[in-house]
């Protein structure tokens, strides 16, 4: 890229692993790094990791990580002439990166108003259907009440899907199969939405039958350029939670990846964008009377995300493309180094997120459950094609405060069979001691013969999801466990001098018989 003065130091406004990766790509760039912590993360490692650490506040992110504050405050006390938000917490904030201007720092983003737009999923649809980008069929207009919801939901036919305006990530969307009912599901909805997101608009949409989730990542700079990198398939998903992320799809041939990211661009274009965003589709299910390997005949603008995605790797690996390094030198008035014609997708790469869950079969159904604990051993997979992005370090304790995603799992290769061979070795050799988390059910969905055929939706996982668990605890899971055990009774009971009977591990008992 063009040799425009880049920043001197970066406050990035996150933890855990995308603090980490950030941090990696601005010690690449000879760039200061600052990081923030609560108290929470004191010991964490992207603290350990930055040039400087500052603690702004105690464990609930409502007073440290959310706090706006308490993050300029930081930038101002370590000199910091950007903010980097990475994902997550305030990184779609229109407020934040208004104060972060405000207070005369760089916010490494799109610019508040684009992310004021794409934040209202009205507003967003009706601008990029302007712009000529295909949308679900649905309610226009915002603000209906529930009877002119229930009518669009009529009028659209069922089953169709309600959608908070303001929201993201699943929360307050309820599939509507039964006219009759509409009325509560209205009302369900409108409540999660008002507590999740502080506004209950609502907008109903005609539900795709096993959809494909397929997002373009775009990128813009200031002086008019925008181009895309390609698609990420996510249609490996968990109540509406990623799992699995790839690139590229298996799906799309040349001339609709081409046709999604012209799409896509325009999307971008119509809110003035700026720096790195996703632009996701919904693709509709293969018709069942089509040859396999067919291309999609549709596809719709789902929503647009102002922020690097968790899943950016799969791009990075098939591009060679650093895409924070971009989103750094975009922020800093640089023109984008690349014209659409000189974007190359190469191999295969996919991703799985490491989350801290116990996954069970409670009365033969699966169980999410949140865990927790001190990470007592660690090792993190390597070798040829393998990539971890992570958060983690022995000794550092998860809790319950923040998002459980704790690390990503990243494999490439030639080819999607090669890159999936890659990415399930890895997930064997990835070992968190002391704290579950999903990487048995990541490896058996991997190898579910359906997702080795690319021939996926985003229900795939929850009908399926009980052949991914183990039914019972292996044997030599408690095998290990009572050597472990004995080794440290063992330890315990032989010390030189005097040795405490009951901490002995010849199995003597008060009172046992002789």
């Amino acid at each position: 890229m063009p040799g425009t003065a880049l920043f001197d130091t970066v406050l990035i406004a996150n933890r855990g692993e995308i603090a980490v990766r950030v941090i990696r790509t601005l010690r690449a760039l000879g760039i200061r790094s600052v990081a923030v912590y609560s108290d929470a993360d004191a010991r964490a490692r992207h603290v350990r990791e930055a040039d400087e650490a500052v603690r702004i506040g105690p464990a609930p992110a409502t007073e440290s990580y959310l706090s706006v504050p308490a993050l300029l405050e930081a930038a101002r006390r370590t000199g910091a002439q950007a903010v980097h938000p990475g994902y997550g917490f305030l990184a779609e904030n229109a407020a934040f990166a208004r104060a972060c201007a405000d207070a005369g720092l760089v916010f490494i983003g799109p610019p508040a108003d684009a992310v004021d737009l794409m934040g209202d999923k009205i507003r967003a649809k009706e601008t990029v259907e302007a712009a000529g980008v295909p949308v679900v069929p649905g309610s226009s207009g915002s603000g209906l009440d529930d009877e002119e919801l229930a009518d669009a939901a009529r009028e659209i036919g069922m089953p169709v899907l309600l959608k908070p305006s303001a929201g993201g990530g699943g929360k307050g969307m309820r599939l509507v199969r039964d006219e009759a009912l509409l009325a509560e599901e209205v009302a369900a909805a409108r409540r999660e939405a008002r507590s999740s997101f502080g506004d209950d608009t609502l907008l109903v949409e005609r539900w795709v039958q096993r959809p494909r989730h397929i997002e373009i990542q775009v990128f813009a700079d200031r002086h008019g350029n925008v181009i895309h990198l390609g698609e990420r398939e996510c249609s490996l998903q968990r109540r509406h939670q990623k799992l699995i992320e790839e690139a590229p799809s298996v799906l799309l041939d040349e001339a609709t990846r081409t046709a999604m990211g012209e799409a896509a661009v325009r999307a971008a274009r119509s809110c003035g964008y700026e720096g790195a965003g996703t632009v996701e589709f919904i693709v509709p299910g293969p018709d069942p009377d089509a040859p396999a390997g067919t291309a999609p005949e549709a596809y719709y603008f789902m929503e647009m995300n102002t922020r690097l995605q968790v899943e950016h790797p799969v791009t990075e690996l098939v591009t060679g493309l650093d895409l924070v390094e971009w989103q750094i030198r975009v922020a800093a008035g640089e023109r984008l180094p690349l014209t659409q014609e000189d974007v190359r997708l190469d191999g295969h790469a996919v991703e799985a997120r490491i989350c801290a869950e116990s996954v069970q079969l409670l009365d033969g159904d699966p169980a999410f459950l949140p865990s927790g604990g001190t990470v007592l051993r660690l090792e993190e997979p390597e070798g040829p094609g393998v990539r971890v992005d992570s958060g983690l370090s022995e000794g550092v304790e998860v809790g319950s405060a923040y998002d459980p995603m704790l690390a990503k799992i990243v494999a490439y290769g030639p080819d999607r069979d090669t890159a999936l061979r890659r990415l399930r070795g890895a997930l064997a050799r990835t070992v968190t001691l002391g704290v579950p988390t999903n990487a048995g059910f990541l490896r058996r969905l991997l190898a579910h013969p359906q997702v080795v055929a690319g021939e996926l939706d985003t229900g795939l996982v929850e009908r399926e999801a009980a052949g991914f668990v183990e039914p019972e605890v292996p044997r030599e899971v408690y095998a290990a466990a009572a050597a472990v055990r004995r080794a440290a009774v063992t330890a315990a009971g032989e010390g030189p001098g005097w040795r405490d009977p009951f901490a002995a591990g010849d199995g003597w008992r008060l009172g046992g018989t002789p």
